[in-house]
């Protein structure tokens, strides 16, 4: 696929002059510094000392932990006998190389992290594409060193319940996992990738993997504006972006073009994580910003979060 094909087919606004794009940035400045009842402003903007995204590269499990440590450790997210989800991608049975797949140890040293910060339960969760039980084969074996049963595809309507979104604009309710509805911390662990759809996948495309009737967002809605939409019902504490592989053609299934990035990426605003990943990386033979990629301007202009990673504070390490 070339580059002029994914901007037009994907939602990528290449044409949003910068006139348009500094307007937008102001409005976004202007909600966020109002503090708007319903919002929910990211977390690193009242947390001082640390950076808004930690960018590590080193292997996937050393890089991860740091990329956490960075941002105040795990137990600035989650509490002692908090129940925790982390929403890995887990669709597909292929090995680490095609980068489909969240890589093992990035979900094993999260679960680690979790275990040594108290948390109560913990459930690795996602809705596979594919056969369930082949596709989770690799996370829930990395996990097995816990010596607990915490990996499950989930792929029968009982294990979902209906959830209202009160701030979507398009999509106004979904069905959205029963385990995710009673957690108290939600991890997002996506691999960075392209998408057939969506242009990218990272962490906001990635919680469509939490509900059950993802491809209503597909045949209903714009694919893009009900991305948003999902991104203010499921807003995770925590984004690790596992770029040890970056899948920069081709995805979600691949094969295609995998960059062998060896970096982790963590925030607290989902927003700021995906922007940050995009504008790191080549897509599709080039690079281009945040902004030209729809879902993320929209939650941006919603105040989900922030793309404008240039004025944030990001700390990169190489271990």
């Amino acid at each position: 696929m070339s580059a002029n094909h994914f901007f037009k087919k994907y939602g990528v606004n290449e044409k949003l002059n910068r006139r348009e794009f500094l307007k937008q940035q102001a409005g976004a400045a202007m909600l966020l510094a109002g503090g708007t009842a319903g919002l929910s402003l990211p977390r690193s903007l009242w947390a001082a000392g640390t950076p808004d995204i930690s960018v590590v590269t080193g292997e996937p499990g050393p890089a991860t932990r740091k990329a956490i440590e960075m941002l105040g450790g795990m137990s600035a997210f989650v509490r002692p006998g908090n129940r925790v989800v982390i929403k890995p991608n887990m669709s597909f049975a292929h090995d680490t190389d095609r980068a489909t797949n969240t890589h093992p140890d990035v979900v094993r040293e999260l679960v680690a992290m979790c275990k040594e910060a108290d948390a109560g339960r913990i459930r690795v969760l996602d809705h596979p594409l594919r056969n369930a039980e082949m596709c989770i084969e690799g996370i829930r074996k990395a996990c097995g060193v816990f010596n607990e049963d915490m990996v499950y595809g989930l792929t029968r309507s009982k294990f979902y319940k209906p959830a209202k979104i009160v701030r979507g604009v398009d999509m106004k309710e979904t069905d959205v996992m029963r385990d995710v509805s009673e957690a108290d911390v939600l991890i997002a662990a996506p691999v960075a990738k392209s998408h057939g759809s969506a242009g990218v996948s990272l962490s906001m495309k990635g919680m469509m993997g939490l509900i059950w009737n993802r491809w209503i967002m597909h045949s209903r809605y714009d694919l893009h504006s009900a991305i948003a939409d999902l991104a203010s019902l499921l807003t995770p504490q925590l984004v690790v972006v596992d770029a040890s592989r970056v899948l920069s053609t081709d995805g979600p299934s691949g094969p295609g073009k995998v960059l062998k990035a060896k970096t982790i990426i963590a925030s607290a605003d989902m927003v700021a994580a995906d922007a940050q990943t995009v504008r790191m990386f080549e897509w599709y033979g080039r690079r281009f910003e945040p902004r030209q990629v729809k879902h993320i301007r929209l939650a941006h202009e919603r105040g989900l979060g922030r793309m404008d990673v240039e004025n944030l504070s990001v700390r990169q390490v190489a271990l």
